[in-house]
């Protein structure tokens, strides 16, 4: 070329071919450009902003302008293949750190519109005053059971409201026993306080009944009148059941009560019965009915599910004892049949009950349905057995302490033990080996000037101070707090249930403090502990159905916190 303004040469083409005998080297190719002009310099201006361009427009990727960063970004890329596996080891671990941090924020990014379309309830929870025992006789124990109904005891027919005063036919009777079991250890009041209940409002129009909250129960059941053959006084009018509202036996839920091995479905059988049989001998016997649950939501507004619960209309035992302030039990167990598991499967909330028992004097607290109210972090986690022997919530325990003593749990599975948490419980209980080692380290209260009393039979130990002692307050700092570890072996990794001495101390009619920790030897297999509601007062617990675990937090228990929704990062 012999112009003056010769062509400017401003990239190079590079293209390697593959060789014959292995095209799988492939292809290189980098682009140039020709120019046969140089543009005349121009002092530095702020260049117009161009339109907008279309989306279609635009290339799917620019490469940038400056041919170093070019080059670094491709040796960073290609040359330097450390770095990436770097950088996505650093994306990965803040992926899994933030997952770990708000597990519910993944969790809400796949069910967001069920969120949106499902409740959180808010139930008050009422001290169960004047109630107490006088001494250890009273102090109930209820291991309950579904069992085959009495044939002697069986109200013959409740549909549309009558009776007929005779056996029911050979086909009702049924020997069957479920395996499906509601244990109730009971143990009556938590003195001053006693046993929580909350109230809810059933059939149309909604009436009001008092209920104890009982985490190990499966079935929510009303005294009725059937009519009602032995009901406690109770604290409204019997449940009255409208013609209708009787449960078949042929409903998923009668047979989830009834089942049990070599049971015989009865299809010309007008109602389903139920009883549930305690190790104290007390029991309730009824039928299952079906009618209008209605919840007042968070802002405000009523819903209204249809439920199945429990129509009572026979309750023997010191059942009928602690029937004075209640109309029945509140069953929130994981069981199919408990409400927390129907409103569920209903769609109406998320599978979450949560409790929180205030530790104050005056008892109260809240307890609620559905996750709209679980704290935002602060929580400690321990996950539920998966396959429990009943519907309780089970999980294993490592290592139970009194301060720096370790206690014997008993387990069967190298030392492990298994504990439940149940509100149904008054008072803790600990397996055989662990209460006797506790008993057996509280001897050392003696010298700081603690007696044991024999004479007071409010509970199996009880002391006497030489001053006068007006609350536990004035005793807590004799005693040490109990430490449950769950989770890892390392104690710094392991998850940990304090019990302050205010979460197993109580002070008697005498004036006493008697240790609210039970011998348990008789309480399911024997090495399983219970954390009863002395144990749980002064934490929010969250029984969390449908991530498989349990959590807890602490807190004063006046009001619940709503949760906040995370973004996911």
């Amino acid at each position: 070329m012999e112009s003056d303004h010769s062509p400017r040469l401003t990239g190079v083409v590079i293209i390697t071919l593959p060789p014959p005998d292995n095209p799988s080297l492939g292809k290189t190719i980098t682009a140039f450009t020709l120019t046969d002009d140089r543009p005349p310099p121009s002092p530095p201006q702020e260049p117009d902003r161009p339109p907008p361009a279309h989306p279609r427009d635009l290339p799917l990727w620019l490469p940038p302008r400056n041919p170093e960063l070019r080059f670094s970004l491709r040796r960073l890329l290609l040359g330097s293949p450390r770095a990436v596996l770097g950088f996505l080891g650093i994306l990965l671990f803040a992926s899994f750190l933030f997952a770990s941090l708000y597990p519910r924020a993944v969790q809400e990014l796949r069910d967001s519109r069920e969120d949106r379309e499902r409740e959180t309830f808010v139930f008050p929870l009422f001290p169960k005053s004047g109630a107490g025992f006088s001494s250890s006789d009273d102090v109930e124990l209820k291991l309950g059971r579904f069992v085959g109904p009495d044939e002697e005891r069986l109200v013959a027919s409740i549909r549309g409201g009558t009776r007929r005063d005779q056996m029911m036919p050979n086909f009702v009777r049924s020997e069957g026993v479920t395996d499906a079991s509601a244990i109730l250890p009971v143990t009556g009041n938590v003195n001053p306080d006693g046993l929580y209940f909350t109230s809810i409002l059933v059939g149309t129009p909604p009436k009001r009944y008092f209920l104890d909250m009982d985490t190990g129960s499966d079935l929510t059941w009303i005294q009725c009148d059937a009519p009602c053959k032995s009901c406690g006084k109770g604290a409204n009018a019997l449940y009255k059941p409208k013609s209708g509202k009787i449960v078949l036996p042929k409903d998923s839920l009668c047979k989830e009560v009834q089942r049990s091995e070599g049971f015989e479905y009865c299809e010309t059988c007008q109602q389903c019965d139920y009883e549930i049989e305690y190790a104290d001998h007390s029991s309730s016997m009824g039928v299952l009915a079906r009618d209008e649950l209605h919840l007042k939501t968070t802002n405000g507004s009523l819903a209204k599910a249809n439920v199945v619960f429990g129509c009572a209309y026979d309750q023997q035992g010191q059942l009928l004892n602690t029937l004075t302030k209640t109309d029945g039990i509140f069953g929130l167990s994981r069981s199919r049949v408990s409400l927390p598991s129907q409103l569920a499967s209903l769609g109406v909330i998320n599978n979450v009950v949560g409790h929180c028992l205030s530790s104050d004097a005056t008892g109260g607290g809240y307890m609620f349905l559905g996750d709209g109210f679980l704290p935002n972090g602060g929580m400690s986690w321990i996950p539920m057995m998966s396959r429990p022997s009943n519907n309780l919530y089970h999980t294993e325990i490592l290592e139970v302490k009194y301060g720096s003593s370790s206690l014997n749990l008993g387990g069967q599975n190298s030392g492990l033990g298994r504990i439940v948490f149940d509100t149904g419980s008054s008072y803790t209980y600990f397996s055989k080996q662990a209460y006797s080692n506790l008993v057996n380290s509280l001897r050392s209260v003696a010298s700081m000037g603690l007696i044991q009393d024999q004479s007071d039979d409010t509970l199996p130990v009880c002391w006497q101070a030489e001053f006068p002692i007006r609350s536990v307050a004035d005793v807590k700092h004799i005693f040490k707090t109990l430490t449950l570890q769950f989770g890892s072996e390392w104690w710094i990794l392991s998850t940990k249930f304090h019990i302050p001495p205010e979460g197993y101390l109580i002070l008697s009619n005498k004036g006493n403090v008697c240790l609210g920790i039970l011998d348990g030897s008789r309480v399911l297999d024997g090495s399983t502990s219970i954390l009863g509601d002395i144990s749980l007062r002064g934490k929010l617990v969250v029984y969390d159905n449908v991530n498989q675990r349990v959590g807890w937090i602490r807190s004063d228990c006046v009001k619940p916190g709503r949760s906040q929704k995370h973004p996911f990062m």
